[in-house]
């Protein structure tokens, strides 16, 4: 594998979780937001990645990775009696949004993991590049 074309793959890698880690943060950060734009309560955004082949000249291929879309989640929220919250119906329930912290905060870790094993690699293939330098000194 030439080492370029790894550092290519890692950096698709690293701005994947990057997106992910954005859309969490959005998502935690509108957790209680029960009126939007649109006007309804806050929807959770769901990334989806899809992989790619990158083509080498020496005819292999890596995959490499990408976000394919932003959507939001069609589940609904939960519904919370409180009749004084302006956003409540005539009933007095206040459509929720759809956010669940431990399911975001499981997303979290689990993107920031990847983040830091991708920045690891590529800190390794600079390392071995400087090292091969060095040898041809």
């Amino acid at each position: 594998m030439d080492l370029i074309s790894g550092i290519d793959v890692t950096a698709d890698a690293l701005e994947a979780q990057k997106t992910r880690l954005d859309i969490v943060a959005q998502n935690i950060a509108n957790a209680q937001t029960t009126r939007t734009a649109s006007g309804g309560p806050y929807q959770r955004q769901i990334v989806s990645f899809e992989t790619e082949l990158v083509r080498q000249s020496g005819g292999g291929s890596l995959q490499s990775v990408r976000v394919s879309s932003v959507t939001a989640d069609p589940s609904a929220g939960e519904k919370v009696y409180n009749p004084q919250h302006p956003d409540a119906g005539a009933d007095g329930f206040v459509a929720m949004p759809n956010v669940n912290l431990a399911s975001e905060m499981v997303d979290l870790v689990t993107a920031s993991r990847a983040y830091e094993a991708n920045l690891s690699f590529a800190k390794n293939a600079r390392q071995l590049a400087e090292k091969t330098l060095e040898i041809g000194k």
